[in-house]
């Protein structure tokens, strides 16, 4: 038998994963900032086309969030 579908705690999930993803994404900056003259420019790219990743990540979250906010209205 499936379990019903429990979306009650969908939007503190979703929460969670954009302060996660935020923090990596500033932490990611903060490396950047302190050792960009020590690491290949290579390593740099990666970091930073890793950052734009979890930005776009975290507008996905939003939405999410949005759509799980007018779901639970219905």
């Amino acid at each position: 038998m499936a379990k019903p579908d429990n979306r009650a705690d969908n939007v503190a999930h979703l929460q969670n994963s954009i302060q996660n993803t935020q923090q990596n994404l500033h932490e990611a900056e903060d490396y950047l900032n302190e050792f960009s003259s020590e690491i290949s420019s290579r390593e740099r790219q990666q970091i930073e086309e890793k950052n734009e990743r979890r930005k776009r990540a975290v507008e996905g979250f939003r939405e999410e969030v949005k759509d799980e906010a007018a779901h639970s209205q219905e």
